[in-house]
């Protein structure tokens, strides 16, 4: 037991390194924990993809409530991990079951919880950024089905440009349901 700690320590080192790799790591429920990397292509609804978030109310409380911990972004935070639910032209709908997506094709997908109005901690939320409507060029919606997800349900949509499409390498919680 007494090697545990210093493969912790040396795997969090390795981190920067592994990011200039194209690597990424997700630490938390909103997908499988693990290890992915960098994907060629231009990201599609439902692919798996990281960004920065760049809201400077939401980057900010998850900073002081160590939602998001520290990486390569511009704000300080590691990139988040989330798949792509809605694209520029799709229609938003916020309802008591979740955020629904209708697709410029006609085809409507649930992809998220209902929003919460307090954190895992019992902690308020600030009022989400969120709204019904069309999703501006150049925007996209990133959600998880895990109900505790940091995802577009609070800090709205989020810009294209800077998206990475991502795929696993090793995860490990492959039983658990994250959609």
């Amino acid at each position: 037991m007494k090697a545990l700690p210093a493969v912790v320590a040396a795997f969090f080192l390795l981190l920067p390194l592994l990011h200039r790799a194209g690597l990424r790591f997700n630490p938390t429920p909103s997908l499988p924990k693990g290890i992915y990397r960098i994907a060629p292509g231009a990201p599609e609804r439902g692919d798996l993809v990281a960004f920065c978030l760049e809201s400077p109310v939401w980057t900010s409380l998850a900073r002081e409530r160590g939602y998001i911990g520290p990486g390569s972004c511009p704000s300080g935070l590691r990139p988040l991990l989330k798949r792509l639910a809605g694209l520029p032209g799709d229609a938003v709908m916020v309802t008591p079951d979740g955020i629904q997506i209708k697709s410029a094709a006609g085809s409507v997908s649930v992809w998220s919880a209902p929003v919460r109005r307090e954190d895992s901690m019992g902690r308020p939320l600030p009022e989400s950024s969120l709204r019904a409507g069309v999703i501006p060029d150049g925007m996209a919606l990133v959600l998880a089905g895990h109900p505790g997800s940091f995802d577009s349900r609070f800090f709205g949509p989020v810009p294209l440009v800077g998206m990475t499409r991502v795929e696993p390498v090793f995860t490990f919680n492959q039983g658990e349901d994250h959609e």
